[in-house]
């Protein structure tokens, strides 16, 4: 039985072929036969409705499923296909002591009253703990939000990977003003340097020597001067 297919896998490869088929239709094969009404499914083959003649003469070991009906609608019993598919979030309902899940969506004019809760999809009431009235509708819905998941992912690493470039590009720009504020503080410390010197006093001059006299000029006794 192909367990996985489209969709990553996330759904088995023989459940969207069995909700396109139209079933209760009348074998061709056994026509003749009272028991020649299409109602079965082989997930194995996947090679369209069966009867029970077809089955037991052709897939006798394969999986199958049987469908039913209920007010037109086709419906597979819970104990069948929860064998085979999670059917969480798909509302459950009882008819004929059985409880079942219906195949494809049920759309509703207008949904009943005092009802809050509606199918994701087809907006049918539902009561509060389902988010789908039947499988291709979880099949639909599901899909919707790993779409929405992916998407958003995806605007996440964008919006990392511009954060990362306004980093980059600030971290540029400061990286310039730094080299610019070092640049202007060399400058400013040359010219401060230069200030000082302007402002050293110089060496001073050379003070002049008097010559000295040979000695003091006297006078003589007599009146005149010795040399």
């Amino acid at each position: 039985m192909g367990a996985e297919g489209p969709d990553n896998g996330r759904w088995p490869t023989w459940l969207k072929p069995l909700l396109r088929e139209r079933f209760f239709v009348q074998c061709k094969a056994h026509s003749v036969s009272h028991k020649r009404e299409c109602n079965m499914y082989c997930l194995d083959c996947m090679n369209g409705p069966l009867c029970s003649l077809c089955l037991v003469s052709q897939h006798k070991d394969h999986h199958s499923i049987q469908i039913r009906r209920s007010s037109y609608h086709d419906v597979i019993r819970v104990s069948e296909i929860q064998k085979v598919l999670d059917i969480t979030g798909v509302q459950t309902y009882i008819i004929n002591s059985a409880r079942v899940v219906f195949l494809n969506e049920r759309p509703q004019p207008r949904p009943s009253k005092g009802m809050t809760n509606m199918c994701e999809v087809c907006e049918r009431s539902l009561l509060d703990t389902f988010r789908f009235c039947s499988l291709g509708c979880k099949i639909v819905g599901t899909s919707k939000d790993l779409s929405m998941k992916k998407r958003r992912h995806s605007s996440m690493a964008s919006d990392s990977d511009d954060s990362y470039s306004s980093h980059s590009n600030s971290s540029i720009v400061h990286g310039g003003l730094h080299k610019s504020t070092n640049s202007a503080t060399t400058t400013t410390t040359n010219n401060s340097n230069k200030v000082q010197q302007s402002f050293t006093p110089s060496t001073p001059p050379p003070m002049r020597t008097h010559k000295r006299r040979k000695g003091i000029p006297r006078r003589s006794p007599m009146g005149g001067l010795i040399v």
